[in-house]
């Protein structure tokens, strides 16, 4: 019935990883049998190698000829197996990068419509607004921290001769201090003298002892 109505084959589709497979066994026992059959030719060249020319020695050629084309035979459906086994793992290489072609395109769409939503929350013109108000801010704290850092009631010109007048002033001012110094203060000296109440005048020594 299933081959008059031609039934759906249901056997899975046989993968590039599994032909390639099935190739490479098809090679190895192609290779088992050249092995047997070089054992063989090297059997019979020893035999003929001991020969004479005659009958004998000319029927061991025959089957040495027939060994070697089988040889060949089998040498030239393995060369055609390689090269489909070749041409297999070629497309097997072509298919990976294929999908890591897919794969990086994929990625880079997913992280496209990601940057697209993340930028597309930014107002630009919240930002240069933003920008403006800190200018203004920094425009402001400079204005005030030049306006708490001026200076009060001091000359702004100070000429040469003036700093040279103050300089010998302070100079004379140290000298006069240095000099006075072992001497009585003046606020002293107008304090010091007799009370009006006493009669005797006081010794100017004794006022300079009581001073000191």
């Amino acid at each position: 019935m299933n081959r008059l109505f031609g039934a759906k084959n249901t056997a899975p589709k046989p993968t590039l990883n599994s032909a390639i497979q099935n190739v490479d066994t098809h090679i190895e026992s192609i290779d088992v049998k050249l092995a047997k059959l070089n054992a063989e030719l090297t059997g019979y060249q020893q035999k003929l190698a001991k020969m004479r020319d005659g009958p004998g020695k000319t029927a061991i050629k025959q089957k040495a000829l027939k060994v070697l084309q089988r040889r060949k035979m089998y040498e030239g459906q393995r060369d055609q197996l390689q090269q489909q086994s070749w041409n297999m793992e070629q497309a097997g290489m072509m298919q990976d990068n294929l999908k890591n072609v897919m794969t990086t395109v994929d990625a880079m769409k997913t992280t496209n419509k990601s940057l697209k939503q993340q930028y597309g929350k930014i107002n630009i013109d919240q930002i240069e607004k933003m920008q403006d108000e800190m200018a203004d801010l920094m425009d402001i704290g400079n204005d005030i921290q030049e306006s708490i850092s001026r200076s009060y009631d001091i000359p702004d010109d100070v000429d040469e001769a003036e700093l040279d007048a103050e300089l010998d002033a302070l100079g004379e001012e140290a000298e006069f201090e240095g000099f006075g110094s072992e001497a009585v203060p003046s606020f002293m000296l107008d304090e010091v003298g007799p009370p009006e109440f006493i009669d005797e005048p006081v010794e100017t020594t004794k006022v300079k002892e009581a001073a000191g």
